[in-house]
């Protein structure tokens, strides 16, 4: 059984990459691995964290609604969420990583989701890039 890694925030390019994740973990018969990376820190509080909890949940019964194996990891150890989704890849031996991505202004795209061109640069294995909202 194979396995996929999907990155996730609660927010439409998250959710667009989970569903996404999910129907190709569906289709490959893999395992699939969710991470949610925070930084930590003073950012990240204890309301954070419970608010944090409770949208994985959701991400919980959406996922058993699709049959598939799953894992969830949140992490908070003060790495980029590319890192984490990098290092959770290579731990796993993944055979795909999922990620969402979001229009950007010409400024953001100089800042460019960094993550993302993290991901797509230093991943062990190919990397799903999914757009929010078509």
């Amino acid at each position: 059984m194979g396995t996929i890694v999907v990155g996730y925030v609660p927010k439409p390019e998250g959710k667009a990459a989970l569903e996404r994740a999910a129907e190709e973990a569906k289709l490959r018969s893999s395992r699939l691995v969710v991470v949610n990376s925070h930084r930590g820190g003073r950012e990240f509080d204890s309301d954070d964290a419970i608010e944090s909890e409770a949208q994985l949940e959701e991400v919980r019964t959406q996922m058993a609604g699709h049959g598939v194996e799953f894992d969830i990891r949140q992490l908070v150890r003060g790495m980029d969420p590319a890192e984490d989704l990098v290092n959770v890849a290579n731990e796993v031996d993944a055979d795909l990583i999922v990620i969402g991505l979001r229009r950007r202004s010409p400024v953001g795209k100089l800042i460019l989701g960094s993550n993302a061109q993290r991901v797509l640069l230093d991943a062990p294995c190919p990397v799903l890039a999914v757009k929010a909202g078509g």
